[in-house]
């Protein structure tokens, strides 16, 4: 299987840094951290993993422990360092722990880390088609990408949808609830515009059932597609074996061969154990 980008040897320890920033945006948290010590050059759909250095582990039920995997959503090389900005959904202990930091608390990293995004080929336009906090990889790789890409997004409600606002250019956005732009899920512009365009690459990010969505269509149409997946990931190294997902071509582990995968060598993106 191809990879989208040699697999990054970040160092192996934590890094300790300093959040310098955290702002609600609707119904996420964006948190901003300098860090100092690690390779200046994360590239688009790579991850991070995440733990605040402070209360991790203990408390009741002795909840959260194991590290968090986020996709940055933004790296800004700066004198000091390369400052990251991660988009965090409340959606367990964890990620509250995390979205409650705020500027001058540690955050202990380890990453970059997997395979991201690779650029589309043969003069193919780029779609990009984000679920939710699945935007966040979409937001660096709009930045990052030399043409302008297409950009769809779809949300719950409209307080989700805020992150649209996140993106240099206004992005296409549906909501469930119709709150935000028309009521559909974003697999229905997506085909909109592969029907009208199909010489594209599709980008996507977003909850198992999105991107199984996303796969079927693209393998439908004849478009190719890579996929930003998620699973449990325990140490972003491959040793725990935590985030193993079937291929065609075998297993792979998402931390090192992924997470961004060819749409092509799946048979299915609803992987047991996938999204939240």
């Amino acid at each position: 299987m191809s990879v989208a980008q040699p697999r990054t040897l970040a160092p192996p320890q934590r890094r300790q840094t300093r959040v310098t920033g955290s702002e609600r945006v609707g119904a996420y948290t964006l948190i901003a951290a300098l860090d100092r010590d690690g390779p200046s050059d994360p590239w688009p759909g790579q991850f991070y993993m995440l733990t605040a250095a402070e209360g991790w582990g203990g408390g009741e039920g002795e909840r959260p422990f194991l590290p968090r995997a986020f996709s940055f959503a933004r790296a800004d090389p700066e004198p000091e360092g390369v400052r990251l900005a991660f988009l965090l959904e409340d959606v367990g202990p964890g990620t509250h722990h995390l979205g409650q930091l705020a500027a001058g608390d540690g955050l202990d990293l380890l990453g970059p880390l997997g395979v991201g995004f690779r650029a589309p080929p043969d003069e193919r336009r780029a779609v990009l088609c984000g679920g939710g906090i699945g935007a966040a990889p979409l937001l660096c790789w709009q930045e990052e990408l030399q043409m302008t890409p297409e950009v769809l997004l779809g949300f719950r409600s409209a307080a989700h949808a805020e992150a649209a606002k996140l993106f240099a250019a206004p992005p296409e956005v549906v909501t469930d609830d119709g709150t935000v732009g028309r009521r559909a899920l974003v697999v229905e512009p997506l085909r909109e515009s592969l029907g009208a365009d199909p010489h594209a690459v599709v980008y996507a990010c977003g909850p198992p059932a999105m991107l199984e969505a996303v796969r079927a269509l693209c393998a439908e149409l004849r478009v190719p597609a890579q996929l930003a997946m998620e699973s449990g990931m325990a140490c972003g190294f491959g040793a725990c074996f935590g985030c193993v997902v079937p291929t065609r071509e075998g297993y792979l582990r998402l931390c090192l061969d992924g997470p961004v995968v060819d749409a092509a060598a799946l048979d299915t993106a609803l992987i047991p154990g996938s999204g939240h």
